[in-house]
């Protein structure tokens, strides 16, 4: 029989790997200082991410279908209507209807993009495509898949849903509504990230503007197809 130590250390470390796995975001611990509270807004931020990932996979369990983005800035309930397409389809997390926050360590609000079809019950595995997609930068600096590919397909799944934070610096939304002024040049991966419908970059933080995608401080995390069907199956609520 394992030792108790064993078992609590293995706990721990498998609790340290689920925190570790939500995607890069991961990296972004620590970036800009150890010894100053922006860590802790950091990791408070990834905590929120996390919770509000689950959230969503609880809404899909329940609803047989992910939730729609939020009708507006300043309301956290989910659209009324459809999404017409990928557009439609990406905003901010609809916070009301999760029960949970919808603001990070900064006050932004959280960013939700899903794809159409997996917002629409019931989700049929056999036929449903996923088509978010996330990238990442190089050793060169060139875009690179982390998740999904160009071309998505019931057998080639990409993502169901991409959800995150714009960070401390330049984009974002604060909950009274207000956009934060991009003050920054050459920030093309922030910029992607704040106007793209399907494709997302996520990347190790950098506060130079002179680096490939230039100056970076947005924190992802996604959804899996497998992840997804796996909680709504255990709900009994995927055809």
């Amino acid at each position: 029989m394992m030792p108790q130590a064993q078992r609590q250390r293995g706990a721990a470390l498998l609790l340290l790997v689920a925190v570790l796995g939500l995607g890069a975001a991961s990296l972004l611990i620590g970036a800009f200082g150890r010894n100053t509270g922006e860590a802790a807004r950091q990791q408070r931020t990834l905590l929120t991410l996390a919770q509000a990932r689950d959230a969503l996979l609880g809404f899909a369990a329940t609803n047989g279908r992910l939730p729609r983005p939020a009708a507006s800035a300043l309301d956290g309930r989910e659209r009324p209507a459809d999404c017409a397409g990928d557009a439609d389809c990406s905003g901010f997390l609809p916070w009301v209807a999760l029960g949970v926050t919808g603001v990070d360590a900064w006050g932004k609000l959280l960013r939700y993009s899903v794809t159409p079809e997996m917002a629409r019950a019931p989700i049929v595995s056999f036929s449903a495509v996923a088509n978010r997609v996330v990238l990442r930068r190089d050793a060169r600096g060139e875009l690179a898949y982390v998740a999904g590919q160009e071309q998505c397909d019931v057998s080639a799944q990409c993502l169901p849903a991409v959800l995150f934070s714009q960070g401390r610096e330049r984009f974002g939304t604060a909950a009274s509504g207000v956009r934060q002024v991009n003050t920054a040049r050459g920030n093309v991966d922030e910029a992607a990230n704040d106007s793209d419908s399907r494709r997302y970059i996520s990347r190790p933080a950098s506060a130079q503007d002179g680096v490939p995608g230039g100056a970076y401080d947005d924190m992802l995390v996604w959804i899996s197809v497998p992840v997804l069907y796996q909680r709504m199956r255990a709900a009994r609520n995927l055809p």
